[in-house]
């Protein structure tokens, strides 16, 4: 890997209801996203811009993606202050597990919740 590539460049977040896991995530964030089948497994993609070396990604149901609490953790962006995301969480059907904690000043902030599918996913802001 060279420098001036993310470690990151896609994330999948494993869903049993592609509908209701959409919703969930369109609520909280105040965005809308594009759904289709490819290759047997139903998708929704988060939005993003090609070609501009920022890491994406979707949520996925198929028979190899299962939601779970453990495993891998992602942090979803949510600046410029996750407190908006996360006073959407609960009236979208989720719970908050970890409020807003402070890191650091130059790190910013994070939380953990729980989404309408059963998986633990964090947010991050710096502020």
């Amino acid at each position: 890997m060279t420098a001036n590539e993310n470690s990151l460049n896609w994330f999948e977040i494993s869903v049993s209801d592609i509908s209701r896991a959409k919703e969930f995530y369109e609520a909280i964030f105040d965005i809308e996203m594009y759904q289709e089948n490819m290759m047997g497994m139903e998708m929704a993609y988060f939005p993003s811009e090609a070609g501009n070396g920022k890491a994406s990604g979707a949520l996925v149901q198929s028979e190899n993606h299962k939601p779970s609490m453990d495993g891998a953790k992602i942090y979803l962006n949510g600046n410029p202050d996750l407190s908006n995301a996360l006073s959407k969480i609960e009236a979208a059907g989720g719970q908050i597990v970890m409020p807003k904690t402070k890191i650091s000043d130059e790190i910013g902030h994070m939380a953990f919740f729980i989404d309408t599918e059963g998986n633990n996913v964090a947010l991050h802001s710096n502020n």
